[in-house]
């Protein structure tokens, strides 16, 4: 698949839900709004409101690190067992092991959003750029906010020469996650960069 076509995928399914929940972690007890945001999703459709509002860059980062978290959990044991031995093969620098105990996870839990992005980091840090962007669109196709998928896809346009592509991505992204500093940065070179390859 191209990468125009795998970011037109990313264009048309990146849409963020408006809830009028509010955050679970401003509350001090359960209150009639939050008591409902019981589910994984319910939660992360809290959470990425709250990450859209805020402007404060710390807040931010902790808010997006909780949003990782909820990321993180799979519901089942046995995958968040295999995503720690995957942990351990890459940290040990044995990245084929790794990629297998990966390969492993999806298969067990195919809508794992997870198990497909840390593939797709593999793969890229392994140089299969191919590979990496295909599972890129698969964690987008589970989760169109996933503000770290989106980041790898504008880094490997980027580097692809596609600056206009990158610099849409990066648009997304911050679409996400307005108070991110790298992104607002990114993005910023970006568009200075094409303005000054147009004049």
């Amino acid at each position: 698949m191209s990468a125009m076509r795998i970011f037109l995928t990313l264009i048309l399914a990146l849409t963020v839900p408006a809830t009028a929940a509010l955050s679970q972690a401003t509350q001090p007890a359960p209150q009639p709004e939050t008591a409902s945001l019981t589910t994984p999703q319910q939660r992360l459709d809290a959470l990425f409101l709250d990450l859209k509002k805020e402007r404060d860059e710390n807040k931010a980062r902790e808010l997006a690190d909780r949003i990782r978290l909820e990321w993180q959990e799979s519901g089942s044991a046995t995958v968040n067992l295999l995503m720690q031995s995957a942990d351990k093969a890459i940290t040990d620098d044995k990245k084929p092991v790794a990629l297998d105990i990966l390969d492993q996870v999806i298969a067990l839990a195919p809508n794992y959003v997870e198990g497909w992005n840390r593939r797709a980091t593999l793969h890229f840090q392994m140089g299969n750029y191919r590979k990496s962007m295909s599972d890129i669109n698969r964690v987008l196709a589970i989760e169109p906010r996933h503000f770290g998928a989106i980041a790898g896809m504008a880094t490997m346009l980027e580097a692809a020469g596609k600056n206009e592509l990158a610099m849409r991505a990066w648009q997304q992204f911050l679409d996400v996650y307005p108070s991110d500093r790298k992104a607002q940065e990114q993005f910023g070179e970006l568009a200075e960069k094409l303005a000054g390859s147009r004049t």
